[in-house]
């Protein structure tokens, strides 16, 4: 070989980031292996090769049989075997020689020189066929250690072809993926030249390059496509706490917000849902619920089961279980359909959650429990003025909770339902947010909660409008004389005293 050869193996070497030692050391190992398919070769031999002129030496070793056991490395004997890139037969190879045991004893072993006369035209064809090899493999090593260390980022890549088992997607030059049949979200087309998102799965070496694995299907597209629009996200202003999904159909995806005054859910949705529908759009009409994530089980199980709106959510922290009461007409919606809504909002907020409508579970207060026993779900059995189960939780061994009034029903033997004063209602009301018996928490939905309060001040200035009108409409009838007794002035809806009359009271009144 000549000088060119090494200085066209320093320019690959320099070109490609590989070691030109590692390209001398292959390219010693492909000479040898030459050398070893020539007709009458020695068993035990060696390459010298000098890397500053490529002049190489064939060089026989001649152990004794002394020492041959000791120097020779063990191997399993595989017998003949396939090269899975060429597809040739292999014999099986000699034995090899550890080369610590032989600079122990190579004083006791002689050399030689063996180099074939002919052997400069095999060695420049195994030259190039070596530095080709390495290069491929070169440049397969790079590829696996920049995208082993990728799994979970999101890729754009295009479409080159597609069959009934994956879809190849080109992520640059060279560099294609995988996108098999079950990564795939269902009733979705990939045309050819279409540019795609996906989230890298999987990266495994392979002898023809790494094999990347990715996906549409994995809920992490969902985190990825939202940092994408969202600068909140990739700021760290605004996590996505957790994402269940349900690809094709519908998501579920929990935010939280780390600074003041940033709120998570209209960060995600964008001015005018500009942000949420671009992430839509690339997931191709997918629904998408934004939730924002709170540390109470009770506030966030209600919030998952969002657009449904809740009444009330009971909680068993050991049981990690919340039941969910709902109005009667909302029962369908907090399920879903298929029981999708509750399944995401299970997922969601990895609690098992059991929906019940508000006729369900007040039939169900009325037949449970036994007189003097606790009820089963911990919640005491008091009914209110509004026709509501009190919230609070039941002393232990006790049907009530910790009220004057409540105990005082304990003297009461029946199993029927006990109606308290409006006057029991609100003291009742003190008390809501206590945890008794330590073993279930109730909490009242915030919404439901003002919506409820909101509708009795309408009743309430309802009745008072009424009352007004009704003692308007006695005014008039009666007329100024009726009876020779004085006209009552209507009191007016604000609490102030009526203005006085300018007509002058009957003498009978005054003399009255």
């Amino acid at each position: 070989m000549s000088r060119e050869v090494v200085e066209a193996m320093t320019v690959l070497a320099r070109e490609k980031g590989i070691s030109t030692e590692k390209l001398m050391f292959a390219l010693q190992d492909a000479l040898l292996a030459a050398y070893k398919k020539q007709p009458g070769s020695a068993k035990y031999a060696r390459v010298e090769l000098d890397s500053e002129t490529a002049d190489f030496r064939v060089i026989e070793l001649i152990i004794p049989e002394r020492l041959e056991a000791q120097l020779i490395v063990e191997t399993i004997d595989e017998g003949t075997t396939i090269d899975p890139e060429t597809g040739e037969m292999r014999e099986p190879e000699d034995p090899e020689i550890d080369p610590v045991k032989f600079e122990q004893y190579k004083d006791q072993i002689d050399e030689r020189d063996v180099t074939p006369d002919d052997f400069g035209r095999i060695a420049a064809q195994t030259a190039k066929q070596v530095i080709l090899q390495r290069i491929r493999e070169a440049e397969r090593d790079m590829m696996y250690e920049e995208y082993r260390d990728r799994v979970g980022e999101l890729i754009t890549g295009i479409v080159q072809q597609k069959d009934a088992r994956y879809t190849l997607i080109q992520l640059r030059e060279r560099v294609e993926a995988l996108l098999p049949k079950s990564e795939q979200v269902e009733g979705e087309r990939y045309e050819h030249n279409q540019r795609v998102k996906a989230v890298i799965k999987e990266v495994s070496p392979s002898t023809k390059g790494p094999s990347i694995i990715v996906s549409r299907r994995d809920p992490e597209l969902i985190k990825q496509l939202f940092e994408l629009e969202v600068p909140e996200i990739a700021d760290g202003l605004v996590e996505i706490e957790n994402v269940a999904r349900e690809p094709g159909y519908r998501s579920k995806i929990a935010v939280v917000s780390h600074a003041d005054g940033v709120d998570p859910v209209g960060a995600c949705v964008g001015p005018r849902g500009s942000r949420v529908r671009m992430v839509v759009s690339e997931l191709r009409g997918e629904k998408i619920d934004i939730i924002p994530y709170n540390d109470e089980p009770a506030r966030f199980v209600a919030k998952a089961l969002s657009p449904a709106r809740v009444r009330e959510v009971l909680v068993d922290d050991e049981a990690k279980q919340a039941t969910v009461i709902v109005p009667d007409d909302q029962l369908s919606l907090a399920i879903g359909r298929e029981g999708q809504n509750a399944r995401l909002a299970a997922r969601l907020t990895g609690w098992r959650i059991d929906i019940k409508s508000e006729t369900e579970f007040a039939t169900e207060d009325r037949g449970g429990g036994e007189d003097g026993e606790e009820g089963l779900d911990g919640r005491c059995h008091a009914i209110l003025a509004n026709g509501r189960r009190c919230p609070n939780a039941a002393l232990p061994s006790s049907r009530y909770c910790g009220l004057f009034a409540h105990q005082a029903l304990v003297d009461y033997d029946t199993d029927d339902v006990t109606v308290l004063t409006a006057d029991d209602e609100d003291e009742s009301g003190e008390l809501h947010d206590l945890d008794v018996s330590g073993e279930v928490e109730v909490e009242a939905v915030e919404e439901a909660s003002e919506e409820d309060a909101g509708a009795e001040a309408a009743d309430a200035e309802e009745a008072l409008l009424d009352e007004e009108v009704a003692l308007a409409e006695d005014a008039a009838a009666e007329g100024p004389g009726d009876a020779g007794e004085p006209q009552a002035a209507p009191v007016p809806s604000d609490g102030l005293e009526p203005a006085p009359e300018s007509a002058e009271p009957t003498g009978e009144a005054e003399g009255s």
